[in-house]
């Protein structure tokens, strides 16, 4: 207490000498205060300022900590993960199920399936030029196969090699299947190019029989 101003605790740093509120005066010793946090706080109608550094461990200090770290928190949680950017004629795939049923639903139109993984440096890469495709072609289906919430999935399809892409057309034809990064989005592209013209229902089947009977679920999970 100085006088008759009093200083709640809890805004007065350990290392600084405090001053009447109606006389502030810089303290000689906010020198070591220097890269702290500077707080305003309105005692008795006059607006004062503390420096808080990041070793007041005042019970103000604590609270203050807490709220950054709270707010940072909910800044990060408000932000999409980058898997969940799509474009509106891209679907995420949950189950086995709901990819056989995509596939049925699509008829004749062409199909480009993308398995990813969350933690696939190659397919975040890829995944904002996947998305740009997308917008480019509203006429053709995306499906985005989430390795590891559809293993089951990618282990009957014989997944090995992320980020990969299936190409069908109707439920019953795989057009093409290859993995690809971003150095090799090219050959996506040509592949898109290649399967999406309008003859395309004509055209023979770069994957033998065999091939694509390996290539088709086994069962919905």
């Amino acid at each position: 207490m100085l006088g008759n101003s009093v200083i709640p605790r809890e805004f007065v740093h350990p290392f600084q000498i405090p001053s009447p509120v109606n006389n502030i005066n810089p303290s000689p010793h906010h020198n070591l205060l220097s890269s702290g946090t500077k707080l305003k706080q309105k005692v008795g109608g006059v607006f004062t300022s503390q420096f808080l550094s990041p070793f007041d461990y005042t019970r103000h200090g604590r609270r203050c900590a807490v709220q950054l770290k709270v707010h940072a928190t909910a800044t990060e949680t408000d932000q999409p993960k980058w898997w969940e950017k799509n474009a509106s004629n891209m679907v995420d795939i949950h189950s086995t199920q709901e990819f056989v049923d995509a596939l049925s639903q699509a008829g004749d139109r062409l199909v480009v399936v993308d398995f990813y993984g969350t933690w696939c440096a190659s397919c975040r890469a890829l995944h904002p030029k996947l998305c740009k495709i997308a917008e480019e072609h509203p006429e053709i289906l995306f499906l985005k196969v989430n390795f590891d919430q559809n293993k089951s999935l990618c282990k009957s399809l014989n997944i090995k090699v992320l980020p990969h892409f299936h190409f069908y057309r109707g439920a019953d034809r795989l057009l093409d299947s290859f993995s690809c990064s971003l150095a090799k989005i090219q050959k996506l592209k040509d592949a898109i190019a290649a399967f999406n013209l309008a003859n395309c229902s004509s055209q023979t089947s770069p994957i033998d029989n065999e091939d694509r009977s390996l290539n088709q679920p086994s069962g919905a999970s």
